[in-house]
């Protein structure tokens, strides 16, 4: 490990603990700097603990029971219903849990002498100074340098009348309970709520899901339609453009008060989003700018609008995205520490963990369409991908957006079993400008999914089913 000798006298104070923190501490201590982590609560922040890392288990042994249950190859295959043991899943859930935290944040700090943990809540006196709550009742103080906003976002509640005075689930709640609910209510229609809706109809749940418009309603609208239709399937109640105006709870069962009737459920999860963690840092006694939701604004060097100031992940104004918050959190290191560095999120994919799988990256035809792009876009139906064909599942899409002159892709969306394997590939020929012809001109391993882009590039000028296997 190199260090930056101009910085040894530097001070970075970092207030969070998750992944924007922890690699802005990395990348700080690296460069020679002196870091003070300010954590309260566990260490490792929403994704390892409560976030991406427990429902991805959970997710993962839904699908297990999913497939036990009845598959495309049950004519072969003898199925039976499986029997679940929630109180043992949740258990080597949290081992897992347990064991990523440890070794991928505890041990960062017992590795990492320049890095310094304080287990206390800290706000602003000045913009080189914090307030730290310690149990006292004379706060100290904290001086730095520098400082790193990263504290990440909390579930967001909307103002249902009654609602407040129910034993209402979060996402935390939800991840975190050792049964599975007869008859469980999902107030949410975006990627928590239709990640856990799936995942516990297959466990066991009468899952009935109410979104105030459409299932994902900010992608492309063949995704949430497509992906509805899957969900009813499965026996998943997706009722759209719906809304609860009351929640009560009595003798243990919720009632909902909708347009279509009432609406009883053992659980209710409430799946509406996040906000920013910046309501108790005192941000207007240093003059840093929020939106309307308490998000930090922040430009492409993850500076906000006080000086000596930077931020990222959840708290900030960019995507909720856990890698989006890593690359921010070393970015801003960089540059708190001398350096130059700006994070580009114009190719950003992303991926919606449902089965199939959702992934998307640059722009849909819609957003193209009101940046004032011209394009055509193109949508290959899985029934022509021979991976699909060959898995038995042919549920879902390729849509590929390219500008109407160049024929330059500018975005790619993909419903499919495996998408987020793929959609990478799709994100590299959105970065690197590729034309659809240059595409389809590529070579692709046959049998993959991933040669389903090369299939959609192709259907821009040619009949794919009239192709053979092997589409040259």
């Amino acid at each position: 490990m190199t260090t930056n000798n101009t910085n040894a006298e530097m001070h970075i104070a970092i207030i969070g603990g998750g992944s924007a923190a922890f690699a802005a501490a990395i990348r700080a201590v690296e460069a020679g700097a002196r870091v003070t982590l300010i954590e309260s609560h566990t260490l490792g922040g929403t994704c390892v603990n409560v976030g991406c890392v427990p429902s991805k288990i959970m997710i993962a042994a839904a699908t297990v029971v999913h497939v036990r249950a009845g598959s495309p190859f049950d004519t072969g295959i003898s199925v039976r219903v499986p029997d679940i043991n929630r109180e043992a899943l949740l258990a080597q859930q949290q081992a897992r849990v347990d064991e990523l935290r440890q070794s991928k944040y505890q041990f960062i700090l017992d590795s990492h002498k320049g890095i310094t943990l304080l287990r206390v809540k800290a706000q602003f006196v000045d913009d080189r100074t914090l307030a730290i709550e310690n149990g006292s009742s004379v706060p100290q103080r904290l001086g730095f340098d520098r400082c790193l906003i990263a504290t990440g976002a909390s579930p967001a509640i909307p103002p249902i009348p009654g609602l407040s005075d129910t034993p209402f689930w979060t996402s935390t709640d939800a991840v975190e309970s050792d049964t599975i609910p007869s008859r469980l209510a999902i107030i949410g229609s975006s990627v928590v709520a239709v990640e856990l809706a799936q995942a516990f109809a297959r466990l066991g749940s009468h899952v009935t899901l109410l979104a105030r418009h459409r299932l994902l309603s900010r992608e492309d609208p063949a995704i949430g339609a497509s992906l509805t239709a899957i969900f009813r399937d499965e026996g998943i109640d997706v009722l759209e453009y719906t809304e609860a105006s009351r929640v009560d709870y009595d003798d243990d069962v919720f009632h909902l008060t909708t347009p279509r009737g009432e609406l009883e459920a053992d659980r209710l999860l409430m799946a509406t989003g996040r906000t920013a963690n910046t309501r108790e840092l005192n941000l207007p006694r240093v003059d840093v700018d929020t939106d309307a939701s308490g998000a930090i604004i922040v430009d492409d060097h993850m500076r906000t609008s006080a000086t000596h100031l930077y931020a990222a992940g959840d708290c900030t104004s960019q995507p909720q995205f856990v890698y989006v918050a890593a690359a921010a959190g070393t970015r801003a290191a960089v540059n708190m520490t001398g350096g130059e560095a700006a994070l580009d999120l114009r190719v950003l994919p992303a991926v919606i963990f449902t089965d199939p799988q959702v992934a998307t990256v640059g722009l849909s035809e819609g957003e193209a369409t009101r940046q004032g792009i011209r394009v055509e876009s193109h949508t290959l139906k899985l029934e022509n991908v021979p991976r699909a064909l060959a898995n038995f599942d042919t549920r879902g899409f390729i849509k590929l957006v390219a500008e109407a002159d160049s024929n330059q892709l500018v975005g790619v969306q993909t419903v499919a079993a495996t998408a987020g394997e793929l959609i990478q590939t799709g994100a590299l020929a959105v970065h690197h400008r590729m034309t659809v012809a240059e595409l389809a001109d590529g070579l692709f391993p046959y049998l993959t999914m991933v040669e389903g882009l090369k299939l959609a590039a192709l259907s821009f000028d040619k009949d794919v089913t009239q192709l053979s296997c092997c589409a040259g």
